[in-house]
């Protein structure tokens, strides 16, 4: 006989029910004072630090695409980042650097660290989070090149496991001529190494 891998249907449980059952299967007693707001508490963070799923990169990006006759190397370094890892549902956290050389258009600069945010808020992993960030500005831009670098601190290394709290993990995307041209790739990494960014 198969086993069920998808387990029970519980599509029709609200989620803070949910998680009301994890905690007394944790052995908490969620009738206690401090516990009885905690599952719409948690419903709430979750569907907040999730979000990334209902949205989509056109759908941030608006009209902020501008033709322009730029072909010089555009850099957004530093770009906080906050998602949530799929394996254990436990966060990892850091900062972003993007790169791209455009091809006749440019996208609103504010727009690239809310194109981070549509796949960061989602349940994730580094290395696809890495490369779904330089699919996306490639999709848009049709740009010579991009490349993101992502350098982050996982909670599921740091507090439990290995338990290694000073471990970093980097990351990277390399698209067009930042993959293919050296010297491309080399200035974007002296550039964003500026200050000890990247170590």
């Amino acid at each position: 006989m198969s086993e069920n891998l998808a387990g029970p249907d519980l599509s029709g449980v609200p989620l803070r029910d949910l998680v009301r059952e994890m905690l007394v299967r944790l052995g908490e007693d969620p009738a206690r004072q401090g516990l009885l707001r905690t599952p719409e508490r948690v419903e709430k963070s979750l569907t907040w630090l999730t979000r990334g799923h209902g949205m989509g990169v056109r759908e941030v990006l608006g009209d902020a695409l501008f033709d322009e006759d730029h072909h010089n190397m555009v850099i957004v370094k530093d770009i906080e980042m906050y998602s949530m890892c799929e394996h254990h549902m436990l966060p990892f956290f850091g900062k972003v650097h993007v790169a791209y050389i455009p091809n006749g258009r440019i996208v609103g600069l504010s727009k690239v660290p809310r194109i981070v945010e549509v796949f960061a808020r989602r349940l994730q992993v580094q290395e696809r989070l890495t490369s779904q960030i330089a699919d996306a500005l490639t999709d848009v831009l049709e740009p010579q090149g991009v490349g993101v670098i992502i350098e982050a601190y996982h909670l599921c290394m740091m507090m439990r496991g290995v338990e290694k709290q000073n471990s970093k993990t980097i990351t990277s995307s390399m698209k067009g001529v930042f993959l293919d041209d050296i010297r491309t790739r080399d200035e974007f990494l002296r550039l964003i190494s500026i200050n000890g960014i990247v170590s």
